[in-house]
């Protein structure tokens, strides 16, 4: 018992001095388990705002805990510690900033916001060894250590207590289902976080008592050099050897690999360099072996996966994905080269350079985003122009074109949408539609690629020459649900009807499905449908694309609760596949009919 008690003694302690010493991060962590407690208790996609403040609290995290090494390196900065903290909260003031005028938490937000902790990450793992101070090896193996023995407790814990919530929901009280997920929230952001930070020594301290602790955390125990030395270390020999293999094979058939290579090798330069950085310290025979031969192995395995990417480059152009797989290709090699020739003690330059290459990625005019979006814009308009649609910045519509030509210019513009570049290609309209307006400005239809084929695909255009009847309804309103908002925030319209408040509510509920519904101003749904199968149910088997439809032939009626909604589609476009692969856009007018007030 007393052993328990001073465990838990010390686990209290090691996590008060981790809040002390780690302020910023403890309170970003603490503010995203209160926003997650808060989108667990709405039951639906949070606001945006929610998602931008999550954002911001990450970055934040990860600024406290770079801000503070830096202050434990360098003793001017420790002189300075709340001056660094106010430059680090600054900063995370200046991201919210930057990302509160965009209108959705898109890829390019995600991927910088990415690039920037994985930045910080890689600085705050090098802080310690800047300068000839603590020993780069044994801080990246505390930090693996400390975040392994973390996971695991966690996962003990949060284990534990949805048994103890689910006992006492069984065989006591009524126990709400959100409580497993306020713990689990708890438990895996709040707490593993700030345990991982409690285990994590002062390295460049000169008191005897946080040496003596570095010293013993640096410390590789016997299991782990087993699974280092004896089990990752010959796994990736056997990986390299069939990579070799798959080498030799190219040069006898004396054809590339179109594709599946660069994310492979991408995985194993990753998995190869931290097991080298972990194994740096050991010195049995397996481990000083793959010290002295990855390095070496390493650039002609990138410099195959590289050929492999300039081929995909040269073919589809350059997208993020494939920018970062060369980007990486490119950092694997520089390592590569470097560890060939330098001490194992140098190996803090992999994260120096890792955070380099990844600050580089995010600025202009060299960032993936950038480059991804000149190159895929140059391709579409050299293959345009090759065609004599476009020519001097002035389209020619042709309506028969190769079906190749209509499916690379479909998947170009539908990339170039989704990523909201479409403003940039000047000689299309601003408000440019690949599902609506493709045929109209530049000739053909869209195809797409499913099957090895062209993906099947239909659509339907309301008569709008035809008026359209609005008697009877009190609002009508013009809305749309488009494959590109499945991730998005729910799309609302607030109106009222003789003074009373209403809210009519679009929910994407896949990428080929939304849902349409109306609420009151408590927050009860009156009435609702989704559009899919109404829209699926309209297709003509022997006509798939329909123009000048009858407005009767487009309108969905539903009436609940005395509500009525008339939806009337403008036009719809569904594309085939699997669930996967299916997708749907729609346009549409809402009109909203509720009881009279009495």
């Amino acid at each position: 018992m007393k052993s328990l008690i001073k465990a838990i003694i010390n686990l209290v302690k090691g996590l008060s001095t981790a809040v002390l010493r780690f302020p910023l991060t403890v309170l970003c962590l603490i503010l995203s388990t209160a926003l997650t407690y808060y989108m667990i208790s709405l039951h639906e996609t949070p606001a945006l705002i929610i998602e931008k403040l999550m954002f911001v609290f990450l970055l934040g995290s990860f600024l406290g805990v770079t801000a503070q090494f830096a202050c434990e390196r360098f003793l001017r900065l420790a002189k300075l510690r709340w001056g660094v903290y106010v430059a680090a909260v600054l900063l995370t003031l200046g991201y919210y900033f930057i990302i509160s005028p965009v209108p959705a938490i898109d890829y390019g937000v995600g991927a910088r916001t990415a690039v920037a902790v994985f930045a910080l990450f890689c600085a705050f793992i090098w802080l310690p060894s800047g300068r000839g101070g603590f020993d780069f090896n044994s801080v990246a193996l505390i930090h693996f250590k400390s975040a392994f023995i973390s996971i695991l407790y966690a996962g003990v814990l949060s284990a534990g207590l949805a048994s103890i919530i689910g006992a006492v929901d069984i065989l006591l009280i009524d126990v709400h289902n959100d409580a497993y997920s306020y713990m689990m929230a708890t438990v895996w952001i709040l707490f593993a976080t700030t345990y991982y930070l409690s285990l994590l020594p002062r390295f460049n301290s000169e008191t005897e008592t946080d040496i003596s602790y570095a010293r013993e955390a640096g410390h590789c125990p016997r299991f782990l050099e087993i699974l280092i030395s004896y089990i990752s270390v010959p796994l990736v020999t056997g990986f390299t050897l069939v990579l070799f293999a798959y080498f030799i094979k190219i040069v006898i058939v004396t054809e590339w690999p179109s594709g599946q290579l660069g994310p492979m090798i991408l995985a194993y330069s990753a998995a190869g360099l931290i097991i080298y950085i972990l194994a740096s310290r050991l010195e049995n025979r397996f481990a000083v072996l793959y010290q002295r031969i990855y390095p070496k192995v390493l650039i002609p395995v990138v410099i195959m996966q590289l050929v492999s990417v300039y081929i995909r480059l040269n073919a589809y152009g350059v997208t993020e994905s494939r920018y970062y797989v060369a980007m990486f290709g490119i950092f694997s090699i520089v390592i590569g080269i470097i560890l060939s020739f330098k001490p194992v003690k140098k190996n803090g330059l992999i994260a120096l350079l890792a955070a380099a290459f990844a600050i580089i990625s995010v600025l202009p005019p060299v960032d993936a985003f950038t480059v991804s979006r000149a190159s895929q814009i140059n391709r579409l308009e050299n293959m345009l122009q090759a065609e004599g649609i476009l020519a001097n910045g002035e389209i020619s519509p042709k309506k028969d074109v190769d079906v190749a030509l209509r499916q690379e210019t479909t998947s170009i513009l539908n990339y170039l949408a989704r990523r909201k570049y479409i403003q940039d290609v000047a000689w299309l309209p601003a408000d440019f539609k690949t599902s609506e307006d493709m045929q109209e400005v530049l000739g053909f239809e869209p195809a797409y690629r499913y099957g090895g084929g062209e993906q099947e695909r239909s659509y339907a255009n309301v008569d709008m020459q035809k008026p359209l009847e609005i008697m009877g309804y009190d609002i009508l309103l013009r809305a749309e649900a488009y494959r590109g908002k499945v991730t998005e925030e729910i799309t609302t319209y607030d109106f009222e009807v003789e003074g009373i408040p209403y809210q009519l509510r679009i929910k994407p509920l896949s990428a080929y499905d939304a849902q349409v519904s109306l609420q009151n101003a408590a927050g009860k749904e009156l009435v609702n449908t989704s559009l899919y199968d109404f829209a699926s149910s309209t297709i003509d088997a022997n006509n798939r694309f329909r123009n000048d439809v009858d407005v009767e032939e487009m309108t969905l009626d539903v009436e609940d609760n005395s509500c009525k909604l008339r939806i009337i589609f403008q036009n719809y476009s569904i594309t085939y596949g699997t669930d996967a692969d299916k997708s749907a856009d729609y346009n549409m007018f809402i009109l909203v009919d509720v009881p009279p007030r009495r």
